[in-house]
């Protein structure tokens, strides 16, 4: 995890750059480095580092002698490096795994390059010899990145908006931020004055398409078939391989544990497999709630069952209100959902990079959308329609679920990883039958719970707890963090604001005085920008006014025993 930031055409002066490159600086703490590329007119490269791999090489710009021409800025992890470097012969210079991207482009171009990698990222990648810019981020945006682009050809990239707005304020022709989109790569040709114009951009992988770099996978070709155990092995192997994968890291590795099925799968995999690859150190899994939230008791379960050190945070109220404006800053939306189940997520990433060497972090985010884990896919028409729902989820990832838990942990300068948004396990699980994958018996993700069962990985009560939204599960099943919230707001929002809302945001009118409340808070650091978000996140098929599954007329909460 790492904080990147580029512009090309650029008159600014360098010390108005620095100010803009600055303000990421929470995603890199260890070294800061910017750089003018000599001999390109207004070409700046800035970086700001978390040392996760090879500590001593590994500053960037990255360049190496094979290819000078060659400069290099990215955020992530390519979890086959090795393997790639194996399998084409590359000579490599440092032990970093994104070198892997130079002798890539290298060899096959932007595009190619981008599909073989398997793992999380967004780059710039500035190619002087061919006069070149190639800007890319992976399938489900994992890694965030924005760019800039205005009609003269200026050209502004970072992995946050917040390091390019008040830029294209500056600039004289009309410029716009916006997300770069997951799963593509663009080429811009480079012009003598340092401006750019766009030539190519292309997806380079679906998340419903077996990936590219599966041909060259540790985990061999996997047997064939729709029958149930073999369909149930097959998720269990791929599903062992992504967090195995994942393992790569030379800093510690931790795990965040609210007591749901997905990471406590992500974390009693994480502990057996640290058992089997020796980690030097016991894995610590992290909890937040209040004390009698009943994810912080499912979670304390999962924990003594597997072994692991765990920690606890306290989850008071007070401290959650006060931290929802710096939660919106880092975020950079203004989604109901995304900022209470955020506001937790923000607090127990201080909590580890104050009170742990943890630094690496797991997580069990992607499953939802992949496995149909929201309660509201019981109300689906049919097995079609609820496939078609899930892949509508997976492709918003960014702009949601993704979106939180890269910002909330970037802004304490850890990395996060999530084994369940694997390329081979995504597109397996989507490759099923529709009719397999739906909820059955009244419980969703039966498929991948039933794949899990009778193994003792987890205990059984947790293996088939209902699904829990992380912000309602915090607090006490008497009251909910969402209800608090909205008690906040009552007085800060009058009745009047609210009715002329429609007027006052245009472009997604808050809905509630609590949502009003968010947007205030995010015109206020991001004017002008709404369009970010082109819709609230919200529960299909029920006519729905609030996204949490506690407000649904079918919520039914279990006791974990």
């Amino acid at each position: 995890m790492c904080g990147i930031w580029a512009v090309f055409g650029s008159d600014g002066c360098l010390s108005g750059h620095l100010a803009n490159a600055m303000k990421v600086a929470h995603r890199g703490p260890d070294a800061f480095r910017i750089e003018n590329i000599n001999g390109f007119t207004n070409c700046c490269f800035g970086f700001h580092r978390l040392a996760i791999m090879d500590q001593l090489h590994g500053m960037q710009p990255l360049r190496i002698r094979q290819f000078p021409f060659l400069w290099l800025c990215y955020n992530g992890e390519i979890y086959n490096h090795l393997t790639l470097r194996k399998q084409f012969g590359f000579d490599h210079q440092t032990e970093m795994d994104g070198e892997i991207l130079l002798h890539l482009y290298n060899r096959f171009g932007a595009k190619k390059m981008a599909s073989l990698l398997d793992g999380v990222f967004a780059f710039i990648l500035l190619d002087t010899a061919n006069r070149r810019v190639c800007v890319g981020r992976d399938t489900f945006g994992v890694r965030p990145l924005f760019r800039c682009l205005t009609d003269d050809g200026f050209l502004g990239v970072c992995s946050e908006a917040k390091g390019l707005t008040e830029l294209s304020c500056s600039l004289e022709a009309s410029a716009s931020v916006a997300p770069f989109p997951p799963g593509h790569v663009e080429v811009f040709d480079l012009k003598p004055d340092g401006k750019v114009e766009s030539i190519q951009m292309e997806a380079f992988h679906l998340c419903t398409q077996e990936p590219a770099h599966a041909a060259y996978d540790s985990v061999p070709a996997l047997p064939s078939g729709f029958d149930e155990e073999t369909v149930k092995s097959n998720i269990r192997t791929l599903f062992e391989n992504a967090v195995r994968k994942r393992l790569m890291a030379q800093r510690r590795i931790g795990c965040l544990l609210s007591g749901g099925l997905d990471s406590s799968l992500v974390s009693a995999t994480l502990m057996k497999l640290a058992k089997e690859e020796k980690l030097q150190y016991p894995l610590q899994t992290f909890s937040i709630g209040s004390e009698d939230s009943p994810d912080l008791l499912a979670a304390r379960k999962v924990a003594a069952h597997i072994g692991s050190e765990h920690h606890e945070v306290n989850f008071s109220i007070e401290e959650g209100i006060q931290a929802v404006k710096d939660v919106i800053y880092h975020l950079e939306t203004y989604d109901i959902t995304t900022i209470r189940a955020s506001v937790p997520m923000f607090l127990i990433s201080k909590y580890i990079r104050e009170k742990s060497d943890s630094v690496v972090i797991f997580s069990g985010e992607g499953s939802d959308e992949l496995t149909q884990g929201y309660i509201y896919f019981h109300k689906a028409p049919d097995p079609a329609a609820a496939a078609a729902e899930s892949v509508r989820l997976m492709e918003q990832l960014y702009m949601f679920d993704v979106l939180r838990c890269d910002r909330t942990t970037a802004a304490h300068g850890l990395e996060l990883r999530v084994p369940f948004l694997d390329h081979r396990f995504t597109a397996y699980y989507l490759s099923l039958p529709e009719a397999m994958r739906v909820p059955k018996n009244g419980v969703e993700k039966f498929l991948l719970r039933d794949s899990f069962s009778g193994l003792n990985l987890l205990p059984d009560g947790i293996l088939w707890r209902r699904k829990e939204a992380f912000s309602d599960g915090l607090t006490s099943l008497k009251k909910s963090w969402y209800t608090w919230l909205q008690e906040h707001v009552e007085s800060l929002v009058s009745d009047d604001q609210l009715e002329k809302a429609s007027h006052t945001f245009p472009h997604n009118p808050p809905p509630t005085k609590e949502a009003y409340y968010f947007r205030q808070i995010f015109e206020k650091f991001f004017p002008g920008q709404a369009k970010w978000l082109p819709h609230y996140w919200m529960p299909r098929w029920l006519n729905a006014t609030d996204p949490s599954a506690r407000t649904l007329p079918f919520y039914e909460p279990e006791k974990v025993e």
